[in-house]
């Protein structure tokens, strides 16, 4: 099964969400806001993702830029990022997609479309 978490009044939310329904594809949503993952699991969807840690924060966001964390981001250790990300899921990325094989930050369709096909 896959599951998504998203925001809903994020537009890039709603266009991979579409995308999926348009292919049939089942999964589990989420919202981020809500029920946002947690530190261990953070780490976990890290390890699995293979991407930079820093891939998984929402540099658009208004908590991103209120924090000024483009700035403070590179002399934070690996566990204050993850305590950043686990405590407001705002933080981290969206649309996130955990599947049983991969972990995709953000949509990007041909990243996804190795997804077409699988329920």
């Amino acid at each position: 099964m896959i599951t998504v978490y998203c925001y809903s009044k994020c537009t890039t939310c709603k266009k991979a969400l579409k995308w999926l329904d348009d292919r049939k594809i089942k999964y589990d949503l989420k919202d981020i806001k809500t029920e946002h993952p947690d530190e261990k699991m953070l780490r976990e969807l890290h390890r699995k993702s293979g991407l930079p840690l820093r891939r998984f924060f929402n540099t658009s966001g208004q908590l991103y830029r209120d924090m000024e964390l483009s700035k403070k981001l590179p002399q934070m250790s690996e566990d204050e990022m993850f305590k950043l990300l686990a405590s407001d899921g705002m933080m981290v990325k969206r649309p996130l997609l955990i599947s049983v094989d991969a972990v995709m930050v953000g949509f990007r369709e041909e990243e996804w479309s190795s997804l077409d096909g699988r329920n």
